[in-house]
């Protein structure tokens, strides 16, 4: 009996490493899982060779001190790894340094002699081994690195949803339970200095556990899971609180006492307590059994049933870790579906007509739409009470959606009231306790939470209101550009109607007419397709300018009898449409305060940098206007002005990376000057679009 448990684990395992290490359908054995479960083997083999065999107790227990040595870092490696999305070279630097560090711990069991660290003198006789100087470093090295592989198994498990729990949860109980019963081995050598290598069996039962419930796992419920975990968890762990009771409680218990006795009795008696504790566990991670055991102390033990203020905050902190307003959702449905031990839950939210309640989030078809005429919509609204439907067999008959009530086993209609009266509500079924009594107190914590979701989503419409706001704004700014410059296009026409009563008969009147009226259309069409394409942002298309003659093209749109262009050819880099936009509005401007009774000069050259320059001798700019208002959007002294002209130039030519300078006096005319960036042979231009910064 005492070999054969020990024959069964290497068997198991082996059957369990040919069944999955080789599979091709998503199942296959991970290579750290694989490594951990054949290390743990080779140990069972080793130490059954040394019990078997005492008379070679040094050669093979000099085997299983190397293959102790790499259990420690297999399982490790198995530890950090399993079902974690974020890579191994993400993880915290004192773990990827105890994993590379995890080898030495073989090194020195292969290099250090073996009386050094192990000596039995009637091994034969009793399954005892004391440890040496070396002995005791190595083995509570090992015990260090296993404790923090049970720790992150703990971390995957807390850190996954129920979903995915449901999923892993077996198989990392099997590992759970394999590193506990090592735990206890090795625990030994910290509190006795010696090992009882009768122990081995219950191990050996432990290793067979572990293969069995990974196989179901796997078998039945599958992997691929992968989850995040918090590096920040560990000291909140239950493994560390555990482990210390438990080797003080061992500490306490052993004071004085240096050999077990009866070593199989008591090893096989361990056996059958942990692995009651572990069934206790498979019971406790159900979800079922975790709501009837709260009903029971409820019923027992305490006079209420929840604890208000943590409930409150546990769904605040639910609600508040929500990224999107889908996860909001369904953080809501699943906080109730937890909170009252519920297997189902649905949210309904009314529609922008606010004729029908659609389904939001939760379980049940998306189509189901439930209106305002049906019973159930009609009792929510009449008294404001949840609906409790368990014993309502009035409304059930009388809806519309009773098929859809039964299918899923509803018990309770939950009302949301927000600013506007009932926008939704929140349907439980399919309770994980069906003859769970409801009292008051379940219905004033549903009435609580109801009124801390509503809050939620009427914050979630507020924002959603808000930014389409946002998105109405930003559509009659650019309106406001186009508006502009389309009035401009209209005055260019309507100056050259204007022009065309007095010189209509002239040919080259007619073709310069028909040109100018080519472009003004073309620039309109333009205008107009900038609207469909909200929110796409322009960008400046930029090619070689010559400066002098986009000035004689502008000046021949406005057509005004004082405008006088002047100066050389000057190549400058730019989005010749947007820069006319500039010249043009500039242009009109000059015109306009001159009331076209007076010069206005155009000027283009090259300092510096290429410029071109609009002076007038019109009205002038008062200084408090020019330094705080003049190039602020909406302002302007204009009767019928927009006040976006000179706004939208200083943002296209900033856009090219250039200035404008204005210099004006009352009564005696303004300059504007626009610097734009040098023409540089053989350089290669990047677009950029609006919104640069630049000193003006």
């Amino acid at each position: 009996m005492l070999y054969a448990i020990p024959i069964a684990a290497i068997l198991a395992g082996l059957l369990f490493l040919l069944c999955f290490a080789l599979r091709k359908d998503g199942t296959a054995l991970l290579p750290s899982l694989s490594s951990a479960i054949f290390v743990a083997i080779a140990l069972e083999f080793f130490d059954l060779l040394a019990i078997s065999q005492p008379q070679q107790f040094y050669v093979w227990k000099k085997f299983s001190l190397v293959t102790e040595s790499l259990l420690a870092a297999v399982w490790f490696w198995f530890a950090i790894t399993y079902a974690r999305k974020t890579e191994l070279r993400s993880v915290p630097l004192y773990v990827r340094l105890l994993l590379a560090a995890s080898p030495l711990l073989a090194c020195f069991a292969l290099f250090v002699p073996i009386r050094w660290s192990v000596y039995s003198p009637d091994f034969a006789v009793e399954k005892m081994v004391f440890l040496g100087n070396a002995g005791f470093a190595l083995y509570l090295l090992i015990l260090v690195y296993l404790v923090i592989a049970l720790i992150n198994l703990e971390l995957t498990l807390v850190h996954t949803t129920p979903v995915m729990r449901w999923k892993i949860k077996f198989e990392l109980l099997g590992a759970g339970a394999y590193l506990t019963m090592m735990i206890i081995y090795y625990s030994q050598a910290f509190i006795f200095r010696a090992i009882n290598m009768q122990l081995t069996t219950t191990r050996a039962v432990l290793l067979i556990t572990a293969v069995a419930l990974m196989t179901y796992s796997r078998m039945k419920r599958g992997v691929g899971v992968k989850v995040y975990v918090s590096h920040q968890m560990a000291y909140r762990s239950v493994v560390l609180l555990v482990i210390g009771l438990y080797v003080i409680g061992l500490g306490v218990a052993g004071e004085g006492m240096r050999y077990f006795g009866d070593g199989f009795q008591r090893a096989m008696i361990m056996a059958v307590a942990l692995l009651a504790g572990l069934g206790l566990c498979v019971v406790l991670f159900s979800e079922t059994a975790r709501r009837k055991t709260k009903v029971f102390i409820h019923k027992h033990f305490y006079q209420h049933k929840y604890d208000y203020r943590n409930q409150w905050l546990q769904f605040t902190d639910r609600l508040s870790s929500s990224n999107t307003s889908d996860e909001l959702l369904r953080s809501i449905v699943a906080g109730f579906c937890e909170t009252f031990g519920m297997g189902s839950g649905t949210l309904f939210i009314i529609n922008q007509e606010r004729d029908s309640y659609q389904h939001a989030a939760g379980s049940g078809a998306d189509d189901i739409a439930f209106s305002i005429k049906d019973s159930a919509i009609q009792c929510l609204s009449g008294n404001g009470w949840i609906l409790d439907l368990r014993d309502n067999v009035i409304v059930l008959d009388g809806s519309q959606h009773s098929g859809f009530f039964k299918e899923q086993s509803a018990c309770f209609i939950i009302p949301l009231y927000m600013h506007e009266g009932l926008d939704g509500f929140i349907m439980l079924g399919r309770p994980l306790i069906c003859n769970e009594i409801y009292t008051y107190e379940d219905f004033d914590l549903m009435r609580t939470l109801a009124r801390q979701a509503s809050s939620a989503l009427l914050n979630l419409r507020l924002s959603e209101q808000l930014s389409r706001s946002r998105e109405l704004a930003a559509l009659g700014k650019v309106s406001a550009f186009v508006m502009h410059d389309l009035k401009n296009l209209v005055s260019v026409v309507s100056i050259t109607l204007d022009n065309a009563k007095q010189h209509i008969a002239l040919p080259e009147f007619q073709q310069d007419m028909l040109a100018s009226m080519e472009i003004t259309v073309t620039r309109m069409k333009t205008l107009i397709s900038r609207l469909r394409h909200l929110p796409a942002k322009n960008s400046l298309q930029r090619a070689p300018i010559d400066l002098l003659q986009m000035a004689h093209e502008t000046a021949a749109m406005v057509k005004g009898p004082a405008l006088q262009v002047t100066g050389t050819h000057v190549m400058a880099d730019g989005d010749l449409e947007e820069l006319q936009k500039v010249a043009l509005n500039l242009m009109m401007n000059a015109v306009e305060a001159t009331n076209g009774s007076k010069p206005v000069q155009v000027e283009v050259g090259e300092r510096e940098t290429p410029y071109f320059r609009v002076k007038d001798e019109g009205c002038g700019i008062p200084d408090a206007y020019l330094q705080n208002v003049l190039f602020k959007p909406f302002s302007s002294t204009k009767k019928h002005g927009l006040g976006i002209g000179l706004y939208q130039s200083k943002q296209i030519v900033e856009a090219h990376g250039g200035t404008i300078e204005v210099v004006s006096r009352v009564n005696q005319g303004s300059e504007f000057t626009v610097w734009l960036p040098k023409l540089h042979p053989g350089t290669v231009w990047q677009e950029g679009g609006y919104g640069k910064t630049a000193h003006c």
